[in-house]
């Protein structure tokens, strides 16, 4: 369930849902930031790099499941693809 101050594994699949990103439903966090780095492209990086930066600094309280699919998987794959893509 999604509440205005704090990001679930729900509100982060709608988000990136939001992005065109197939996520099935029940996704756990972690599955849903794999699913978002499937056929990573340019584009796709930067959508999900400006995502990740937008509910970092939007002062919401992420669930540690959340936040811990963000470290673990998007930020190390986002910087990798930034360094390797330019």
């Amino acid at each position: 369930m999604m509440y205005a101050d704090l990001i679930d594994q729900d509100d982060l699949r709608e988000r990136l849902q939001a992005l065109g990103i197939e996520i099935p439903p029940g996704a756990t966090a972690e599955q849903a930031c794999e699913r978002a780095l499937m056929g990573l492209s340019a584009p796709r990086a930067q959508a999900l790099r400006g995502l990740v930066e937008q509910m970092l600094a939007s002062g919401a309280e992420m669930l540690p499941a959340v936040r811990e699919a963000i470290s673990r998987q998007l930020l190390p794959a986002l910087a990798q693809y930034r360094q390797t893509h330019g």
